[in-house]
């Protein structure tokens, strides 16, 4: 099968999630003899940091086609459709409209949208917030739509943006990437917390980690990620790493007594919503602290391969542990993750999705006329 896949980035892992995960799913679909071609626009500040300016071996014969204007590359995207089997859009691509236009006007491969930030979008939209990505129709024209979040994100997505056929297709981790590996002196802290700065997660953030940290000022505290600003409530015992290349992740978590995870808020409201890190993390064998959503039972079990906090005084309780039990608990975690939540698992599940809309292969849904369906998708809209 060769696919058409048209996100944010592949080609820089600095100050987003996204890149890391179509890294992984991209070497599982190749390892499945599938091939991709990728189409990304060339900005300046993923330019700027850069980690991978081509495709490696590992991703077989795939593409990475990076481009300065839509209008450049329109008549080789048509090429590639008229080949391909399937074409993806994703949340936050930057032509998002101009190639789901061009994908359903070439109307032979089949159309799928992928939303890798679905509890953001829709957010967005119930905000009254003009979303670029989404089209203006919605997303009733698309064969079929991939949820990075379950639970009721899925419902959301047929009832307020029309979308059909919905699956959720959660995050994962490649193993050959994210593994133990011995500790890095510059990495070793008491507790870790590796992401890049977002608003919506500050509050939690400062609740489970900032206030521990100053209750513990003779221990380290280490933060890595980008873009977090000066007002940042630092404290002497909170050290920083500037943006850490996917290569590092290991060490970062294998070199930490205990990790943090957290959620962004409207990911946390709606629940199912499992955050790359957490997998990294997990199979590094890293004991994990992570807030509390719903859902998150589906993936580790609480008390046994993951850990639960909803206050500063969790964390402290979860710091006195005897290194022995967070030791299980980071076995437990990462055994867990070899057999549930791998990018090999995402590429079968994917691949499993394609099959089930192919076969029997309806035409893309359009219930009722082209008006009905436009006042069905107004009513909709928040």
């Amino acid at each position: 099968m060769k696919i058409a896949i048209f996100g944010l980035t592949i080609s820089s892992s600095w100050g987003n999630g996204h890149a890391t995960l179509w890294r992984g799913l991209g070497k599982a679909l190749a390892s499945l003899g599938h091939e991709f071609v990728f189409f990304e626009r060339d900005v300046p500040y993923y330019a700027a940091s850069r980690d991978w300016p081509s495709l490696p071996p590992s991703l077989g014969d795939s593409e990475l086609v990076l481009y300065s204007d839509w209008s450049t590359i329109e008549g080789r995207v048509r090429r590639e459709l008229a080949e391909c089997d399937t074409a993806i859009v994703s949340s936050y691509c930057f032509d998002a409209q101009a190639a789901t236009d061009t994908i359903l006007d070439a109307q032979h491969p089949l159309a799928v949208f992928y939303d890798l930030d679905t509890p953001i979008t829709l957010d967005a939209l119930r905000s009254g917030k003009q979303v670029p990505y989404i089209p203006w129709r919605g997303l009733g024209d698309f064969d079929l739509v991939l949820s990075y979040t379950g639970g009721a994100a899925l419902e959301a997505l047929r009832s307020d943006l029309c979308a059909h056929h919905v699956r959720a297709l959660y995050g994962h981790v490649d193993p050959d990437v994210h593994h133990p590996v011995a500790p890095v002196e510059r990495y070793r802290a008491m507790l870790s917390w590796l992401g890049t700065y977002s608003a919506d997660r500050q509050v939690m953030l400062e609740e489970l980690f900032v206030a521990p940290a100053r209750l513990r000022p003779r221990d380290k505290f280490l933060i890595g990620g980008a873009q977090y600003p000066e007002h940042f409530p630092w404290s002497n015992n909170v050290y920083f790493v500037y943006h850490l290349p996917p290569q590092e992740h290991a060490a970062f978590f294998s070199s930490s007594r205990l990790t943090l995870n957290v959620t962004r808020e409207p990911m946390a409201r709606m629940g199912w919503c499992p955050s790359g890190r957490l997998f990294e993390a997990a199979a590094c064998g890293a004991a994990v602290l992570s807030d509390e959503w719903c859902g998150l039972d589906d993936f580790y079990t609480p008390g046994e391969q993951v850990l639960v906090a909803r206050t500063a005084d969790d964390t402290l309780t979860a710091l006195d542990m005897s290194d022995a039990k967070l030791q299980a608990i980071g076995r437990a975690a990462r055994e867990r993750t070899l057999d549930e939540h791998t990018s090999l698992r995402r590429a079968k599940q994917l691949i499993d999705y394609l099959e089930e809309v192919r076969s029997p292969f309806h035409p893309r849904a359009m219930q009722g006329s082209a008006q009905n369906y436009d006042q069905t998708f107004d009513a909709a809209r928040p």
